[in-house]
């Protein structure tokens, strides 16, 4: 009994090595210490050609990831669809510094840490696109909550080099083809701030900076030249107030950038890509990702 039993964990241990989806730590080989930075990687099978990409980046108040519904369901549902995805785990605040408020006395993880981990995974999937099957110019992003403010952050800051003083010289382009934020995080100036993240990616001191709020606020800071952006957001979210959602849509419609912002009165926050998580009015969002993808990105070279 006891050696069926010890078999039985083994090949459970075996299958989960086996079907476990692929890590790469995205610093290794360089000087930044941050080997917990990771890109789990989900590529469609039998892909006849070169697909668009994702990357997925989780929420959680850039203090914790979810990382499971708004991360690996999300990536599944993609690769599912013919879209490789990797879901990216950018550096964070942590529990421990959330509750401790311990970067009173030492910085830990912030601003621009989280956007050099962002535009790192888009550099080095850009530059692995033929081993990847993967088509460099149809490479965007997705993200939810915190992670929408971080992805909305690498489409909007991409005239800036964050991976410059850490030594990484490259040649692909930081700007992705596309974003999609779903629920985000828009501004750290106004009064619908969502408060956690705002502190969470600022840091204790620069959370009072006006300068620093307004900054990273990326409704204020939309290029002309924004990729196409595909918003998602609810009314009746309860943790980050919908005008976030407002406020970038009124900031791309006045620049012109092509979008398309869908509002839901129900679903609430943090429903992902989830078949049961929200409502089946909000859960509507995933095809409509899709068929605008399809019209404005799989179609255009």
């Amino acid at each position: 009994m006891r050696k069926s039993y010890y078999l039985t964990i083994l090949l459970l241990f075996v299958s989960v090595i086996m079907f476990a989806e692929p890590k790469v730590s995205i610093w290794e080989g360089t000087k930044v210490k941050a080997k917990n930075v990771t890109i789990e990687i989900f590529l469609p099978e039998n892909a006849t050609h070169a697909t668009p990409a994702v990357i997925v980046c989780p929420g959680g108040s850039y203090c914790w990831h979810d990382y499971d519904v708004e991360g690996v369901t999300v990536a599944k549902w993609l690769r599912d669809n013919g879209i490789a995805a990797f879901v990216l785990k950018y550096r964070v605040q942590g529990v421990f510094d959330f509750l401790w408020r311990t970067r009173y006395i030492y910085k830990g993880h912030q601003h621009p840490q989280m956007i050099q981990d962002c535009q790192r995974a888009l550099q080095y999937i850009r530059s692995k696109a033929d081993e990847y099957n993967i088509d460099k110019h149809k490479v965007g992003a997705m993200g939810f909550s915190a992670g929408g403010h971080l992805v909305m952050s690498l489409g909007t800051y991409y005239n800036t080099d964050f991976l410059k003083p850490l030594g990484i010289n490259h040649a692909e382009s930081l700007r992705p083809d596309f974003v999609a934020p779903i629920y985000p995080v828009v501004t750290l100036s106004e009064k619908v701030v969502h408060k956690r993240s705002r502190r969470a990616l600022l840091g204790e001191y620069g959370k009072r900076k006006k300068v620093m709020r307004d900054s990273l606020s990326v409704e204020r800071h939309v290029q002309d030249d924004c990729p196409p952006v595909f918003l998602v957001n609810c009314k009746d979210d309860p943790i980050v107030k919908y005008q976030n959602s407002m406020l970038l849509d009124s900031a791309l419609t006045r620049k012109n950038i092509p979008h398309i912002y869908l509002q839901y009165n129900t679903g609430g926050h943090g429903f992902g890509a989830s078949d049961t998580h929200g409502t089946e009015e909000c859960r509507q969002w995933k095809n409509e990702f899709l068929n605008w993808l399809k019209q404005r990105v799989m179609h255009n070279s």
